[in-house]
């Protein structure tokens, strides 16, 4: 995996913390929330405050998040916000600790100028035995205050002042006053300088989990329906109207028809460069195909890629000849695709519509069609790894090599040709410079 890691692909764009002060701060408040201490001078954490290499230090990456439901975290810099989430177990994890900073990034920046924020993202289920219980996930309640608790001390003293304003005999009252001054020696003058983090909720109704083998649930469309990732959990109980696996392409193309959730790339009122889009699918399903022979794979060019797709024409999957012969519709001037669901090209040819749930909607679709490795990288990280790690060597570089050259340096354009303008798919990461990028454990010397 150091060939992702070296590149910016994996653990890119965390939060760098190495000064003596930020460690000692983060340290007091992984004791406060585990009861845990690093020994490591120095670290990167994402936007939860999750560390990769303390994970590695402890041999447990779910040490922020030990149930998958209630996920603490520590924010030592509202800088935190660019950063991507790690151990994604609920999809929606993201968003909140984004959208939670964003709106109090005012009072973070004063707070966690002196101190670590901590909190925990508390769910309406605090464990879940069966799939049955996901249908309980409703809200999500984000609770923080600083490690010396300044936020509830804020609000004591607050009330406390409003007692000492609305009694005449206030001002004789030694031990509410004496109570005040100790109060305001944490946290200052509150009537210039307020205190204030609100407990905010959040309400999800559809979202990814990777509890039992991957399930996905919609709830707010027309016609509700919950997928089955590995099939490994049965789920008949659950009353939906769409209940299926991910294998049953006729039931999850029947819902997402059927809620109006996606549209064709082949539609040129939409596209545009649909044909170039569809040219670098057919390219990824050639490359897997090659790296499956033992096909050297170093400095690709498209001239190559011809080539390979000649030699390996036998073994390249059916999508790809299905592909292919849409492209030459195209080329002919013909405007109508009927594909069914039972075409292995069906699902490539699909992208979300824009709506709340387009983000979900295309990381359905991309592990409807993994050898698109691209679309699987950008919208389920998690699974793109488990891939990467059975592909063969060859596979990997090209892979690696790709994603560095043709993604990370335009990742915003990429975004906008693959799924068009939605600030929701963004990863909300700044544009890196992959030369110069070090993250976790820095450069490495060797690709594995």
């Amino acid at each position: 995996m150091m060939r992702l890691v070296t590149r910016g692909l994996m653990f890119g764009n965390l939060f760098e913390v190495r000064a003596p002060a930020l460690v000692a701060r983060y340290n007091r408040a992984l004791e406060h929330l585990t009861g845990k201490r690093t020994e490591l001078e120095e670290f990167h954490i994402d936007i939860s405050g999750y560390s990769p290499e303390i994970g590695d230090e402890f041999n447990d990456e779910f040490y922020l998040n030990p149930d998958g439901f209630n996920r603490k975290f520590i924010l030592l810099s509202i800088d935190q916000k660019k950063c991507p989430l790690l151990n994604v177990r609920l999809s929606m994890s993201q968003d909140i600790l984004r959208s939670y900073i964003e709106q109090n990034e005012e009072q973070l920046f004063v707070l966690t100028a002196r101190d670590a924020v901590v909190g925990e993202l508390i769910n309406s289920v605090y464990s879940v035995d069966s799939p049955s219980d996901l249908f309980t996930i409703r809200t999500i309640e984000v609770e923080a205050d600083t490690i010396g608790s300044d936020v509830e001390a804020s609000e004591e003293l607050s009330e406390k002042i409003e007692q000492f304003m609305k009694h005449k005999d206030g001002w004789w009252d030694d031990v509410l006053i004496a109570e005040m001054i100790e109060l305001s020696k944490r946290t200052g003058n509150i009537l210039r300088d307020p205190i204030h983090l609100a407990r905010q909720t959040f309400e999800q109704k559809s979202f990814y989990t990777s509890h039992f083998g991957g399930i996905y649930l919609f709830r707010d469309v027309q016609e509700p329906g919950i997928i089955n990732v590995n099939g490994a959990h049965d789920l008949t109980d659950l009353s939906l109207e769409y209940n299926c696996s991910l294998d049953n392409h006729y039931e999850i193309a029947a819902f997402l028809k059927i809620n109006d959730l996606v549209e064709q790339i082949t539609n040129t009122t939409l596209m545009t460069n649909s044909l170039a889009v569809l040219q670098q699918k057919m390219d990824f399903l050639v490359i897997d195909a090659a790296a499956s022979n033992d096909e050297d794979l170093s400095n690709v060019s498209r001239r190559d890629l011809r080539d390979l797709r000649r030699k390996h024409r036998q073994d390249l999957p059916e999508a790809y000849h299905s592909l292919e012969k849409l492209m030459k519709s195209i080329i002919a001037g013909q405007q109508h695709f009927d594909l069914k669901p039972h075409d292995p090209a069906y699902f490539y040819l699909l992208r979300s519509k824009n709506h709340a749930n387009k983000r979900l909607v295309n990381m359905l679709l991309s592990q409807l069609t993994p050898l698109d490795f691209r679309q699987l990288f950008i919208c389920h990280k998690d699974a793109f790894y488990s891939a990467y790690r059975s592909w063969s060597d060859a596979k990997k570089s090209y892979v690696a090599r790709f994603l560095e050259e043709e993604y990370i340096l335009d990742k915003s354009g990429a975004r906008m040709q693959l799924f068009g303008p939605e600030p929701a798919m963004e990863e909300n990461e700044p544009e890196i410079e992959p030369a110069i990028w070090q993250g976790p454990w820095g450069p490495a010397s060797m690709e594995q």
